[in-house]
């Protein structure tokens, strides 16, 4: 047990150096050097999952996994412009995973409070940018209703719970709604002040935390 809390601990902190540098590399305009620590800082993330062999949630394990690979691949994508769409539907399947395995974690959850709420939150943004963003109006949309469909059965989990492993899942989901509502105003709207600084570090610190979140419940179910 200690090895393994050891183990966890030092992917945590390789995980938070790197993310550190990225964002350090993004803000100098170092493009080739942020282009090798963004993506090592999601794999570094990921990895932590692959020292979960034995599990009676495999599934879940999997599907969490697959959710971060896409994110990944999401990462790699947004690293140009060109491939920005490619980026948003990388991601798009990610949270589709994401929601997927809270599903098959805890069973949908119906919490009508929570779901109100992030459709105000998600639709409010969504009317507001709609003025610039032109062709990407359907494809924002449906990533909106996806994401805020993921953030209401990541809360919905902790509710159900209340533990420290779905806490984490609950503040995790939110962050990501935040940092992908950072993204969409920083394109369509306005550029926002060290918008990528805030953008990297509460994705990351999201994904850090449901890879942290899906360890735990893995290694309590084990």
């Amino acid at each position: 047990m200690v090895n393994e809390t050891r183990l966890r601990k030092i992917i945590n902190i390789l995980s938070a150096v790197s993310a550190i540098t990225a964002i350090m590399f993004d803000f100098f305009n170092e493009a080739l050097l942020y282009a090798i620590f963004k993506p090592l800082t999601t794999v570094l993330i990921l990895s932590l999952l692959f020292f979960v062999q034995r599990t009676n949630l495999s599934g879940f394990r999997n599907i969490m996994i697959s959710a971060l690979v896409f994110c990944l691949i999401g990462d790699i994508f947004l690293l140009r412009e060109e491939y920005f769409v490619l980026g948003l539907c990388s991601f798009l399947i990610g949270h589709v995973l994401f929601t997927t395995g809270f599903v098959k974690l805890g069973g949908f959850q119906f919490r009508w409070t929570s779901l109100i709420v992030l459709i105000g939150i998600g639709a409010g943004l969504f009317f507001w940018l709609r003025p610039g963003l032109g062709p990407f109006e359907l494809p924002v949309g449906i990533y909106v209703i996806v994401i805020v469909l993921m953030a209401w059965q990541g809360t919905s989990l902790f509710l159900k719970q209340g533990q420290k492993a779905y806490a984490l899942i609950g503040i995790a989901v939110l962050l990501f709604m935040f940092s992908d509502a950072i993204i969409a105003i920083n394109k369509f709207k306005s550029s926002i002040e060290l918008g990528g600084l805030l953008i990297l570090s509460t994705y990351w610190l999201s994904i850090g935390l449901i890879s942290n979140a899906t360890y735990l419940i893995l290694k309590k179910r084990d």
